[in-house]
């Protein structure tokens, strides 16, 4: 149990896996969330962004999927420079050390709302640290509920807004786009409120080419 990373050079083994993936995604996104323009004919969330560049990081238990993000560079096309780019006042954050955190969800039999994280969402958030740690990445673009802000504070993130929020022509939300910078108190912090030092990360790439330049 724990965080698999899945790029262009081992997707091939993770089929079942990814199409549960795309499956989840349009379940919380479109069924739950109601963002009408993401839904598809087959059920599976699928959009530009799922190229080579992208970073996915799967929560398996088994064979099971209990939880979902993806990672896009910043210096290359991505949800903020090209579909939410209003979110921004000033320059749009970029550089190796930036990656964006999108379509981060987690399986309804896995949630814990009496929490302020549930653990499959602590796993996820620990997986990006630690993935970050490893390779250069010390700050990551979210667009995001306004809500999300207290929550990244209290666990250590550095939080940055890049706009005022906005309505969301998606849902009846605002969002926001923030920058969340963290660094080994962050990690520290997500595995004292987990209760274990376990590394979140069980799988990676036997090639990694996770920084971009």
């Amino acid at each position: 149990m724990g965080i698999h990373i899945v790029t262009a050079e081992n997707i091939h083994a993770y089929t079942d896996a990814m199409e549960q993936a795309y499956r989840l995604r349009h379940a919380v996104f479109v069924e739950e969330m109601g963002w009408e323009t993401l839904r598809k004919p087959d059920g599976r969330e699928i959009d530009q962004f799922d190229d080579g560049r992208a970073v996915h990081m799967l929560y398996l238990e088994g064979d099971h999927l209990k939880g979902y993000q993806r990672m896009l560079p910043s210096m290359r096309p991505h949800l903020l420079s090209e579909v939410m780019p209003h979110l921004c006042d000033g320059d749009l954050p970029a550089g190796p050390h930036i990656w964006e955190w999108t379509r981060y969800c987690v399986s309804k039999e896995h949630r814990d709302r009496g929490r302020m994280l549930s653990p499959a969402g602590n796993f996820l958030l620990s997986a990006i640290v630690e993935w970050g740690l490893e390779s250069g990445v010390s700050k990551i673009i979210i667009e995001m509920n306004p809500i999300w802000l207290l929550r990244l504070l209290q666990l250590h993130f550095k939080v940055t807004p890049l706009g005022f929020p906005q309505d969301d022509k998606n849902s009846k939300d605002s969002i926001v786009a923030v920058t969340a910078a963290f660094d080994a108190r962050t990690l520290a912090r997500l595995r004292s409120v987990r209760g274990d030092d376990l590394p979140a990360i069980v799988e990676r790439p036997a090639v990694d080419r996770r920084v971009v330049a």
